[in-house]
């Protein structure tokens, strides 16, 4: 892949889909795979929610887990550019118009975003280094954090079954 506006982008993802071995299909895992993983991801959400398992002492696993949610969305959000079409250039457009609405830091990100006031080669190359270097580092260290958090912690029961008094508990009050 070679993230350039003047045809190298759109032509990098037309040789992987075309001359690559088994490129189509792997173009295509990762294309439905980001897909099933924001499905999977908001899945888990919902079963963490309506378990109660955000509650005390999870709080800090359940905001790890939304920050790991956003940083999944946002990890599409830049990967969709990146063949740089015309869906993806104008859908990215709307995107950033979007984000620059937002109070205070709207426009600053919407900036940032661009790379300067015009969309062009800064941007796909802003969007290429988010989606490959940034985004799945901090990915890495949240996900290592939230299953070191989940191991330490462990996970709650669903809301049906009762839980059962700890034999220590039971001695001390009894005594």
């Amino acid at each position: 892949y070679t993230p350039s506006v003047n045809g190298g982008a759109y032509d990098s993802v037309r040789n992987i889909n075309d001359n690559v071995f088994l490129g189509q299909f792997v173009h295509g895992m990762h294309k439905w795979g980001a897909s099933m993983m924001i499905i999977l991801i908001f899945l888990h959400m919902g079963r963490v929610f309506f378990f109660g398992a955000y509650k005390y002492p999870r709080e800090l696993t359940w905001i790890i887990g939304v920050v790991l949610l956003i940083l999944t969305m946002a990890m599409g959000f830049t990967g969709y550019l990146l063949p740089f079409d015309q869906r993806s250039y104008w859908a990215t457009i709307v995107g950033v118009n979007i984000n620059g609405t937002g109070p205070f830091i709207g426009p600053y990100l919407s900036d940032f975003l661009r790379g300067g006031p015009e969309f062009g080669a800064t941007t796909l190359s802003r969007f290429y280094a988010i989606h490959m270097l940034l985004i799945p580092g901090l990915m890495a260290a949240l996900i290592g954090f939230h299953l070191y958090l989940v191991t330490k912690l462990g996970i709650s029961a669903p809301p049906w079954l009762k839980a059962k008094e700890p034999d220590a508990v039971k001695e001390v009050v009894e005594v």
